[in-house]
């Protein structure tokens, strides 16, 4: 029972995120590039990276397992986006962005895997 990862809501809209985190960390220091920058970036890809593998798996419960994964990997960036803002790497109004995607994409995931587990 595979679902089409490229149809879910919730995989769309963490890809378009990760593109848009990673558009970002392009204007952090070149010195952070193995630093912070790749953390995030990193972070920031496992979310969308892991509904798709989780999405490919034969079960609901397989599924779900991939889903906190995402979930985790997405708390994991909040806490490093936090860090790059007390460093000055993100401007104010930027960072409220970015949470506030965020914090969406996190709802979705919980949501998504309350209907999995149905």
């Amino acid at each position: 029972m595979h679902h089409n990862f490229k149809e879910l809501n919730v995989w769309q809209e963490a890809k378009n995120f990760a593109v848009f985190v990673c558009k970002v960390t392009m204007k952090f220091p070149k010195t952070e590039m193995y630093g912070i920058t790749s953390q995030i970036n990193r972070a920031v890809v496992s979310i969308s990276s892991n509904i798709a593998e989780g999405a490919g798996r034969n079960s609901n419960k397989d599924f779900s397992r991939f889903i906190h994964i995402a979930l985790g990997s997405s708390f994991e960036l909040e806490t490093q986006l936090m860090i790059a803002y007390e460093l000055s790497f993100i401007e104010e109004q930027s960072f409220q962005i970015l949470i506030e995607k965020l914090n969406k994409i996190q709802k979705m995931l919980v949501n998504f895997n309350k209907h999995l587990q149905k």
